[in-house]
């Protein structure tokens, strides 16, 4: 989920921990507990500073070792342990508690949207995407806007949450369904398909939908039931080349095979460079297809510039990469 998301999810947890008499009685718990869940709420994407590395370690480990098991283990304890110095007098398993739950919180919910995460870590490095709640969802966004809301304007918060938490579970059934029902639709469309993707957007009944069959890849939307397929490309292998061999052990195309499962590809010669480029077809907004990955190889083989990231222009794809073709 996006970070607006984690904060109000943490504060729907602060309304719960008001369950807990100690956290209730004790103004030093409680504090020490608010400040724990917070954090705890946004700690597992610390990992977003290695977007200040470069895109292809943010993209291979983003979601990653951060969401993992023996993280979700060991964030509450950290959080804990530093907060029992900042709060001595406070009641350390009540706010290692409650910090914990917030960091399963987060983790569990990331689960569910199309990005997912590596939860499974480290008995499985597979990236677990169920893709039913969009990375930013206005409903459950605003849900919990007005039970903080109404928290604040003096309503009990236990039972003001456990009804948010009820409607919130009711709501992801929903969501649950109408992915059933989309992809049912994509499969009466491209009853061959080999693989599906669906991925939800910020509107309830409009999803993204990419499918392949041994002949082609479609890229196209769901309206409810009814499937738009916007685009059509012939799924051809990629042909053995050193120049093609040489772009694929660059770190920005590598980082970009990891996590695209459906891609075309395209080869050019451009400035006596061949240009490599990978591009994802989940993704595709107002015709074109923003995920992409770009490497430049000469004549030696070496790769003499390379980019993976959200482009949605070429001309700024041309200033990440520092090239200027020839007119």
């Amino acid at each position: 989920m996006d970070t607006g998301t984690h904060i109000v999810m943490g504060g729907a947890i602060c309304g719960l921990a008001m369950a807990d008499p100690v956290v209730a009685t004790d103004s030093v718990t409680m504090t020490a507990v608010f400040i724990g869940v917070v954090s705890g709420s946004l700690i597992p994407d610390v990992d977003t500073v290695l977007k200040l590395r470069n895109n292809a370690v943010y993209i291979r480990n983003h979601r990653g070792i951060t969401h993992s098991i023996p993280a979700v283990l060991l964030w509450p304890l950290v959080l804990s342990i530093l907060l029992s110095f900042m709060f001595p007098a406070s009641a350390f398993f009540h706010v290692w508690a409650w910090t914990f739950l917030a960091v399963f919180l987060h983790v569990f919910v990331d689960i569910f949207n199309a990005y997912g995460t590596q939860a499974l870590r480290p008995f499985s490095n597979k990236w677990v995407a169920i893709g039913v709640i969009n990375t930013f969802d206005p409903i459950i966004f605003a849900l919990h806007v007005i039970a903080l809301a109404f928290w604040l304007f003096g309503t009990e918060p236990v039972p003001t949450f456990i009804v948010l938490y009820c409607v919130v579970f009711v709501y992801y059934l929903l969501r649950f369904a109408v992915k059933a029902a989309v992809k049912k639709a994509v499969m009466n469309t491209v009853p061959d398909a080999d693989h599906i993707f669906i991925a939800p957007t910020m509107n309830f009944f409009q999803w993204r939908v990419a499918a392949t069959n041994k002949d082609c890849h479609f890229v196209g939307r769901a309206y409810g039931r009814s499937v738009n397929i916007y685009d059509r490309f012939e799924r051809e292998k990629m042909p053995k080349s050193p120049y093609i061999d040489a772009a694929m052990q660059d770190k920005n195309i590598e980082a970009f095979v990891s996590f695209s499962p459906i891609y075309r590809w395209s080869v050019a010669h451009v400035n006596d460079l061949y240009e490599v480029r990978l591009i994802d077809l989940r993704y595709r907004s107002k015709d074109y297809y923003p995920f992409v990955a770009v490497a430049h190889i000469n004549e030696d083989m070496e790769v003499v510039n390379s980019y993976t990231g959200w482009i949605f222009s070429e001309d700024k794809l041309r200033k990440k990469l520092n090239f200027i073709p020839n007119s």
